[in-house]
């Protein structure tokens, strides 16, 4: 089974509320978002984020310029079920991240939260890597978060990466500065916790 085939097995036969990683409210991508005053306009894109709960967030604080990006339609599907309406207001995009699925230099904020600890090889790394600096302009920011350092060693059936901020830095260049990292204890819906990490990074100009 290949990558896209795993996580659309995984969302069709799974409801979102019940994988380890969600939660109801993504608070601590809300807060680095609203700590770089980026306007309502800004385009902002949450890769990986099918079955996240950030689309939500981001239209009910007036953000109207949002892109959800996932390699799962039944994910994505699923969202904009839950959305209703509203869907409308988001551009959903089915495509794997690592390829070219966004027009260059236009996004303004990449959020990304459990997908790059998934990437498991330096090509993939570097795929992720060559999108991410080919769509986010100049002085933009990119806010990834991956399972830290005591983090798990396997999620979903499949291994990952672990990072602190400064490993994670290394893997994306030096085109981009750190501006702000997090801790954060995840309770996953099952019991149990998960060990995340945050870095908020921006691109050099």
């Amino acid at each position: 089974m290949n990558t896209k085939e795993h996580w659309q097995s995984l969302y069709e036969s799974t409801s979102p509320d019940t994988v380890s990683w969600y939660r109801p409210h993504l608070e601590k991508s809300m807060e680095f978002i609203r700590s770089t005053d980026i306007g309502p306009g800004a385009r902002i894109v949450d890769v990986g984020g099918g079955a996240s709960t950030l689309a939500d967030d981001l239209l009910a604080e007036g953000y109207r310029n949002v892109a959800v990006v996932d390699i799962a339609e039944s994910a994505l599907a699923a969202t904009r079920a839950r959305l209703g309406e509203r869907a409308e207001k988001i551009d959903w995009i089915t495509g794997d991240i690592t390829r070219d699925v966004l027009p260059a230099q236009s996004i303004d904020f990449w959020h990304d939260r459990a997908v790059f600890h998934f990437l498991t090889s330096p090509r993939d790394r570097a795929a992720y890597r060559e999108q991410l600096l080919r769509c986010l302009k100049p002085g933009g920011f990119a806010l990834i978060a991956t399972f830290a350092l005591d983090g798990p060693e396997k999620c979903s059936g499949l291994p990952t990466v672990r990072y602190d901020a400064a490993s994670l830095l290394a893997e994306l260049g030096d085109a981009f500065e750190h501006a702000e990292e997090a801790s954060e204890l995840h309770e996953k819906p099952s019991g149990g916790v998960q060990s995340f990490m945050y870095c908020l990074c921006k691109r050099r100009v």
